[in-house]
């Protein structure tokens, strides 16, 4: 099963590839959209080598998971991922859960885009990708992605606290984990 290009109300998600490297050098050198991520800014190498493999990995594509650019209009404004968030190009999948993650473009943070996806998503991961548990993790400071978190019926199931070498502003709360399973779901 191939990843198939998802509908929102407003958005259009399409299945990523090179040709969408742009948007990733639009958003990962806006500090504030890697605030929670990394603390700053990529550098555009940073970008490329992290990714170029991710726009060419096609792992996934069997299950029908993996990355999806949301267009708005004639505009990419974000992309959403189904199970690599957290992975290596070339990784083996869960067959049965995956991670679920969002970066939007700040210009248009607080119009419930990445809600409006990531609920696209949950759909087609239990509704065609048959997964049973599907799963997310940030900062426990990143108050805006706990919140769709919650909108889209996930529940929090963890806390943990590490120790990082360089630790990030509100680290020392920790990163949280959410869930969803199928069950829930229903």
């Amino acid at each position: 099963m191939a990843r198939p290009v998802l509908h929102a109300q407003r958005l259009e998600l399409q299945p990523m590839g090179p040709q969408h490297l742009p948007l990733h050098h639009r958003l990962d050198t806006d500090p504030e959209v890697m605030r929670h991520l990394l603390g700053r800014a990529r550098t555009p190498r940073e970008i490329d080598e992290f990714w170029i493999p991710r726009c060419g990995d096609t792992i996934a594509e069997a299950a029908g998971i993996g990355w999806w650019v949301g267009v708005l209009g004639d505009q990419c404004v974000g992309w959403w991922d189904l199970g690599r968030s957290d992975s290596s190009p070339g990784d083996a999948l869960h067959p049965s859960e995956a991670e679920i993650g969002w970066r939007v473009q700040r210009s248009q943070w607080g119009r419930g885009l990445a809600t409006e996806g990531a609920l696209v998503l949950l759909h087609h991961a239990f509704g065609t990708a048959g997964l049973e548990r599907v799963w997310a993790k940030t900062m426990a400071v990143n108050t805006a992605s706990r919140r769709v978190m919650e909108k889209i019926g996930m529940r929090h199931v963890d806390t943990e606290a590490r120790e990082w070498d360089d630790p990030l502003p509100g680290s020392e709360l920790g990163e949280v984990t959410y869930e969803i399973t199928r069950q829930d779901w229903r």
